[in-house]
């Protein structure tokens, strides 16, 4: 009986969390359109979100395509098709493999930071000062980040899949004597506006949940300082949940419309 009622608890407390998260999301569409506009705050978290990341990215995506390309060189070479190595990378990277890998890193660096700053400025008033000071806490603080990710995460993505190209090709280069630009003229003619389309299309959901869910669990962190790193570790861990769903739906669209 004990257990029965844990579950009850347990799935009764997701609910509500989902609900809470919805009415987060419903109220930031209904304050983003409405002044005043924080566009300071926006540039700098822009440049906060986006140019700091590159790095974190640029690696990440240079590793990714490296390690690709010499996992599945040997496979494609016992049936004698290593010359279809680049279309194969470059489909793979653009379509799926760029945007999700991308997406968890930045969830990891970017979603957490977001938890963990927003729930500080909660457990020590500092919200609730902007509030008595007559300033609107939730439009320069949630809106302007949760903008800043929808809008960073497509220009990061394409910037992790570019890298990963350019790693693959110099593996391509080094172990089958194929030019940069042969590998690149294979790539460009394997990818069509039905991979780049739906792979842009989520990006901007990808970077919209990132920022929904750091918002969220910094901007209601409770506990004290426990609390946040509580509200660090869950918006990761939810986000990377959410992140799969997002795809999932994705590609399930995508293949309707696109014929994938």
């Amino acid at each position: 009986m004990t257990q029965s009622l844990r579950i009850v608890e347990r799935t009764k407390a997701f609910f509500i969390e989902v609900g809470d998260l919805s009415f987060f999301a419903g109220r930031f569409f209904k304050e983003v359109f409405t002044r005043p506009f924080e566009f300071q705050e926006l540039l700098r978290q822009c440049y906060h979100i986006g140019n700091r990341s590159l790095l974190l990215v640029g690696v990440t995506g240079f590793i990714l395509g490296l390690v690709f390309t010499l996992q599945s060189r040997p496979t494609l070479m016992e049936f004698g098709a290593e010359s279809w190595m680049p279309s194969m990378v470059g489909i793979s990277i653009v379509r799926e493999i760029g945007p999700v890998i991308t997406a968890l890193i930045c969830a990891g660096r970017i979603g957490s930071g977001i938890g963990a700053e927003l729930g500080s400025m909660r457990v020590t008033e500092q919200i609730d000062a902007m509030e008595v000071s007559g300033t609107n806490p939730f439009k320069y603080l949630v809106i302007t980040r949760i903008t800043a990710t929808t809008l960073m995460l497509p220009i990061l993505i394409v910037f992790g899949d570019t890298i990963a190209l350019f790693g693959s090709a110099i593996v391509e280069n080094l172990k089958g004597a194929v030019s940069y630009q042969l590998y690149f003229n294979q790539v460009f003619d394997a990818i069509e506006y039905s991979d780049v389309i739906p792979a842009t299309i989520k990006s901007f959901f990808f970077g919209f949940a990132i920022g929904l869910v750091g918002c969220y669990k910094g901007y209601h962190c409770k506990k004290g300082t426990a609390g946040v790193g509580e509200a660090s570790n869950s918006a990761v861990v939810y986000t990377s949940m959410l992140l799969f769903i997002i795809d999932f739906i994705a590609v399930f669209l995508a293949d309707i419309f696109f014929e994938i």
